[in-house]
């Protein structure tokens, strides 16, 4: 084996990159700031940055994430807090030329949260705002007043959709809907997250019966609430179980 020559290998750098999800007027919302510098200055972008040298990966994620939203993160096991956010590892980038200033790989991460306030831009983002996943996703990307804007720079397209993706296959076979809910919520809630993550519109008799059936999703709090209007809806919090039997399958469309 040849002795190792730091000079053959070309110097790259390590970035996070977060697709933060959240559920705002029963619509799939993905967190996008507007980039401030260059490269890809004045495009749409995810939020994200540079790993630090005396940062790991989940550090740097938390960090960005803590920076962008104001949120924490919490273990990917855990129920989901007030002050908390889900947060686990999606997928790593590495296309040489996925970035113009150098080679740099990205390890891009998945955050899920409760229905978020407006965000405030950091770092090299001179704004952000919250913007349904599928306008973000559709050729022409989002946020410019003509109909000829960019896509999203990098390959934040491709991070975002194997996010968005992510999240709604993990919701059939675990209790991660719940990271979209407050501590306490309803079943109409909750179903609204399921309508909102797949796209389509669920039969509530079906859904409740189901989710109240499926052992260890949902754990009655003996409270209720007219949030919603109406008749007092039974309030619920999530239960232990992590992995769901039988899973919630999605609808065919």
């Amino acid at each position: 084996m040849s002795p190792y020559d730091p000079s053959a290998f070309p110097p790259f750098a390590v970035t996070v990159d977060l697709v933060v999800l959240t559920v705002r007027r029963h619509a799939l919302c993905a967190l996008a700031v507007r980039r401030g510098e260059q490269p890809f200055q004045g495009r749409w972008a995810l939020p994200g940055g540079f790993v630090r040298a005396d940062e790991d990966l989940s550090s740097a994620a938390a960090r960005e994430l803590s920076e962008e939203t104001g949120l924490c993160a919490h273990a990917p096991d855990a129920p989901a807090q007030a002050n908390g956010a889900h947060l686990e590892q999606l997928a790593t980038y590495g296309d040489p030329k996925r970035d113009p200033r150098m080679r740099v790989v990205s390890v891009a991460h998945l955050a899920l949260a409760p229905d978020l306030p407006a965000p405030r831009a950091g770092g090299d983002a001179n704004s952000a705002r919250w913007a349904p996943v599928e306008a973000l996703l559709k050729q022409g990307g989002y946020g410019r007043e003509d109909e000829q804007a960019a896509p999203l720079a990098f390959d934040h397209a491709q991070i975002l959709a194997d996010g968005v993706e992510r999240a709604r296959s993990k919701i059939e076979y675990s209790s991660l809907a719940t990271a979209f809910c407050p501590p306490e919520f309803t079943v109409g809630e909750l179903r609204r997250v399921y309508e909102a993550v797949w796209g389509v519109v669920l039969d509530p008799r079906n859904f409740h019966r189901k989710v109240t059936g499926t052992p260890g999703f949902l754990v009655p709090t003996g409270g209720t609430t007219t949030r919603q209007g109406g008749r007092p809806a039974q309030l619920f919090r999530a239960g232990g179980a992590t992995l769901l039997n039988p899973p919630m399958l999605r609808p065919e469309v």
